[in-house]
């Protein structure tokens, strides 16, 4: 390859490809972008001579079977902006992580997953000043109580599963975080002390998860200050307490992800907890895909890390672009109390709603069936009363609905969304009857009942209708409120809905 002597570009991501990458292609002096990442390349890689003239500014070679030593040659590399070596099989040895420390110039590194003993002191990446993206999943990590970056220096950070037990200390500074991922550690302690704090100072934080560690505390409400916060991934620690302040709205503009789940969080949520969570009522991009570090000329979004989800009843892994379209509500596994908020009806756009293994009482909300979008509803294990609202069989995106263990009752509505769930889904209600349950429906009191009960929920409607209202002032180009407020109450939601709505089929990866 190495008689290509123009080649510039070279990118065959994603692909199958196996076998060995000959020396000859890391050679070629007028390279400046090789992409060979997420194949099965394997074996011990060889660089070769590498000439002091290379070109090569951007090297993606992770997401192989490559194995062996990281070739120390890559220090020579002194052009590179952009290295990913992750999932690098180094056997357990040793990794000399200072050979890094030639590239002055990068701005992204990737070295997540090398299956390496070592222990890295953080402190050992401080020189390299143009870095913006820093991946070190997987990698057993220490700190300086000492070590000070530059505030500007870092805007995405990724440190999963480091064997981290407190959080750093260089965070205090960091005012240019816009994605920050420390999931998967053992962090104990308070979330809301002068440390962890301090990441009020980043206003452009993006991406929060802290998923799965030992963080014992109150709801951070101070997190609602970062008006740029998209995704929230608070799930599976010791969390407690209420997640609503009376007097104090807990309003997420931007908000689409938000996964409180699996901690002891209680409390009753009042009826409009959800109005001013502006991002899941309207299809209005809020992303910025001029963000991102290049790779091979193209944008790659900053969100092209992961985070597991529960969708359908089975944990997910969201990558890539998900990020941008996927809105999600997981607030299970903890102690909540009281009626299920009638404002959920509002965010139209969410796609995964799971409100399970809860203490919620009440009827299911009518206004459930205003969300057109909604892919899997999962109400199973809480204390839920009355009869299932048989507008929810109208949801035509609704893949997957559990409704077990509850206190519903009467018969189950015959739509065809809903037949189609497994009998499961209706389990541990004695007084739920018909298909696909065996229990049939002797008397026509049952849906005489049922009819009632959707009588007097029409009357929770309105307030839906009022709420709406108050949301659509966040959405730009639309007529003035007056306007908007007659037609709300002149007209059916659902006109007014096909009116001002833009549809489009949701998007799981």
């Amino acid at each position: 390859m190495s008689s290509l002597s123009k080649l510039e570009a070279f990118d065959i991501d994603g692909n199958s490809f196996s076998g060995t990458i000959p020396s000859s292609l890391f050679m070629i002096p007028s390279l400046d972008r090789l992409n060979l990442g997420r194949n099965h390349f394997s074996g011990p890689l060889e660089i070769g001579n590498i000439s002091s003239q290379s070109n090569l500014q951007i090297l993606y070679i992770g997401e192989n079977n490559f194995d062996g030593p990281i070739p120390r040659s890559i220090s020579k590399l002194v052009g590179l902006s952009e290295l990913s070596l992750s999932f690098w099989n180094t056997r357990r040895s040793i990794v000399d992580f200072s050979i890094f420390l030639h590239l002055k110039s990068l701005e992204s590194l990737d070295l997540s997953y090398l299956n390496t003993r070592s222990m890295v002191e953080f402190s050992l990446f401080s020189p390299l000043m143009s870095l913006g993206y820093l991946d070190l999943s997987g990698i057993s990590l220490k700190f300086s109580s000492t070590l000070h970056l530059p505030s500007s220096l870092i805007e995405y950070l990724i440190l999963t599963s480091c064997n981290i037990s407190e959080f750093p200390t260089f965070l205090q500074n960091q005012t240019s975080l816009e994605y920050l991922d420390i999931s998967a550690n053992q962090i104990e302690g308070q979330l809301s002390g002068q440390l962890p704090k301090s990441l009020i100072k980043c206003t452009d934080l993006e991406f929060l998860n802290v998923e799965d560690n030992r963080i014992n505390d109150k709801f951070p409400f101070w997190l609602r200050s970062l008006s740029n916060l998209q995704i929230l991934v608070l799930r599976s620690n010791e969390f407690y307490g209420p997640i609503f302040s009376p007097g104090d709205s807990l309003s997420f503009p931007k908000l689409r992800i938000f996964d409180i789940s699996e901690n002891r969080f209680t409390g009753v949520l009042p009826s409009d907890y959800f109005v001013g969570w502006s991002a899941m009522l309207s299809v209005v991009s809020i992303y910025d895909s001029t963000r991102g570090y290049a790779v091979l000329g193209a944008i790659r979004e900053a969100y092209h890390k992961s985070v597991v989800l529960t969708n359908k009843g089975l944990n997910m892994e969201l990558v890539g672009s998900g990020f941008t379209i996927y809105k999600t509500i997981d607030v299970s596994g903890n102690r909540l109390e009281g009626d299920i908020p009638e404002s959920i009806g509002i965010l139209k756009e969410l796609i995964v709603l799971n409100m399970s293994n809860n203490a919620f009482t009440g009827h299911i909300p009518p206004s459930l069936s205003n969300l057109s979008n909604l892919q899997s509803l999962d109400l199973s294990q809480n204390r839920l009363s009355g009869s299932i609202p048989g507008e929810l069989g109208e949801l035509t995106f609704l893949a997957r609905m559990n409704f077990s263990y509850n206190r519903l009752e009467g018969p189950i509505p015959q739509t065809t969304q809903i037949q189609t769930q497994d009998s499961s889904s209706f389990t541990g209600n004695p007084s739920l009857c018909g298909a696909p349950l065996e229990e049939p429906c002797g008397r026509e009191e049952d849906e005489e009942a049922t009819k009632q009960e959707q009588d007097e929920d029409k009357e929770e409607e309105d307030q839906v209708f009022s709420w709406i209202a108050a949301e659509i002032g966040y959405v730009p180009g639309l007529f003035c409120g007056l306007a908007i407020g007659h037609i709300l109450t002149s007209y059916k939601l659902d006109w007014f809905m096909r009116i001002f709505s833009c549809f489009s089929s949701p998007l799981i990866k």
